[in-house]
């Protein structure tokens, strides 16, 4: 008896240090938890304001590829497009397109008018979801990519739409369409289900974009004297300063784009991987506006500016299904096909007539198209897969948006009058002028 006595606290002692190392180790798990709710919460903050500055780069390139007397309407339609997305993908956006467990039809369509809620003030950590980030950035962060979305359209019908129904469209766009057809993939919907993959959006944002203003820019028609004489009659822009600024605007927004992708920063992997996604879209970027310089001056025997800005954004579009699994190789050959997609793109558009301001839609659509493909250079997805996906997004947005381009025609009407035109949709939608001192002498 006496020697058991004696062994308890001898026992208590070896069995101290145990204690200690099981409670440092739940502490540990703790700490390790609140490291990746913030640092992922700070990825999507960081991410999402580099991306929200991609709307300076789209109107500043619009602004410089239309003519002086319609930059104004270009910088208004570019304001107010942001500010209805955001309140329309608060009211319905957001959760129509991450519906969780609330699907009205599973994997197609999540629920109607379901406002978006934020972390309480002061939120404790046990309050929160610890292994995820804060309901404010990821809202945010996925604000800003359907505002992307609605850009892509304002560049393509340019210089002759009006302002009201042009509005109407980006808040059906942005509000419903855009979700819709997210939730599909990475709002975990049917799609998802099938194997297709895109990590950051080349065709869930930019090749709905791209149809959406492939669709506005046929119902439109060309502006006035763009093909006249079975010949194309160049319409140059007003500043390409401004246009060049505008594009790198946007190659400095698209590491946001690309990097918050990873939707995760609490672990050194996940760093790692932000670093290489940066690295690849920079490739790509570079690749693309090479191969346009290149292939300008063998065509056309003189480099065309135009054209090389356009193609550092179809390397950038062309990476944006899959940044992170290329080597930097893999990233400059993936750009630099989009940046030859581009140069043949533009003159093949205008052989069917189809006016595009800004060149969005073969940045956009033809470039979102290629990228998505390339994923299975490097990626898991099958050709099958990434077809249905193409197929299915096009489809679905380019019907969509054509009825209601079609329906804004015939009942408020969305081209501006032939004179209005020709006078300038500054004077003739707004009454004022970017440049007033160049046309009043």
């Amino acid at each position: 008896m006496n020697l058991m006595k004696s062994l308890i606290p001898a026992a208590a002692i070896v069995a101290l240090p145990q204690m200690g190392l099981a409670q440092e180790a739940a502490a540990t798990g703790e700490a390790a938890q609140h490291t990746q709710y913030i640092f992922t919460t700070l990825l999507f903050l960081m991410a999402g304001f580099l991306v929200f500055f991609m709307a300076a780069g789209f109107a500043m390139l619009e602004g410089g590829l239309v003519r002086s007397k319609n930059v104004a309407m270009q910088m208004i339609k570019n304001v107010a497009l942001f500010s209805f997305a955001a309140i329309m993908y608060w009211l319905i956006g957001f959760n129509l397109m991450y519906p969780g467990d609330g699907w009205s039809i599973t994997g197609w369509l999540g629920p109607f008018f379901s406002t978006t809620t934020l972390d309480a003030v002061g939120v404790a950590p046990a309050d929160a979801a610890l292994d995820y980030a804060s309901v404010g950035s990821d809202f945010f962060f996925q604000l800003v990519f359907v505002a992307a979305t609605a850009s892509i359209v304002s560049g393509a019908v340019a210089e002759r739409i009006k302002l009201w129904p042009f509005l109407i469209f980006v808040i059906v766009l942005t509000g419903i369409m855009y979700p819709i057809s997210g939730s599909w993939k990475w709002g975990g919907g049917w799609l998802d289900a099938k194997g297709f993959s895109d990590f950051a959006g080349s065709t869930i944002v930019h090749s709905v974009g791209g149809w959406a203003a492939l669709a506005g820019a046929l119902i439109l028609g060309p502006r006035i004297g763009k093909y006249k004489d079975d010949k194309v009659h160049p319409m140059p822009g007003s500043n390409l300063a401004l246009a060049t600024l505008g594009t790198f605007i946007l190659w400095l927004g698209w590491f946001g784009f690309n990097g918050g992708s990873q939707l995760a920063m609490g672990t050194v992997g996940d760093v790692s991987d932000v670093s290489r996604i940066f690295a690849n879209t920079n490739m790509a970027a570079a690749s693309g506006s090479v191969a346009a310089l290149i292939l300008t001056q063998v065509l056309y025997r003189k480099p065309d500016l135009t054209m090389v800005l356009n193609g550092a954004l179809a390397g950038l579009v062309s990476i944006t299904a899959e940044p992170l699994a290329p080597t930097l190789f893999g990233a400059l050959w993936i750009g630099a096909v989009g940046g030859i997609i581009v140069v043949f793109a533009v003159p093949m558009l205008d052989k069917f007539k189809i006016d595009d301001v800004v060149g969005a839609i073969p940045v956009h659509l033809f470039c979102g198209i290629w990228g998505t493909i390339a994923v299975i250079f490097y990626g898991d997805a099958s050709l099958g897969s990434q077809l249905l996906g193409i197929v299915a997004y096009g489809v679905f947005t380019f019907v969509g948006a054509l009825i209601l381009w079609t329906i804004l025609k015939s009942t408020v009407g969305i081209r501006v009058s032939e004179e209005d035109e020709i006078n300038g949709l500054d004077m003739a939608e707004l009454g004022m002028e970017a440049y007033p001192e160049f046309s009043k002498g």
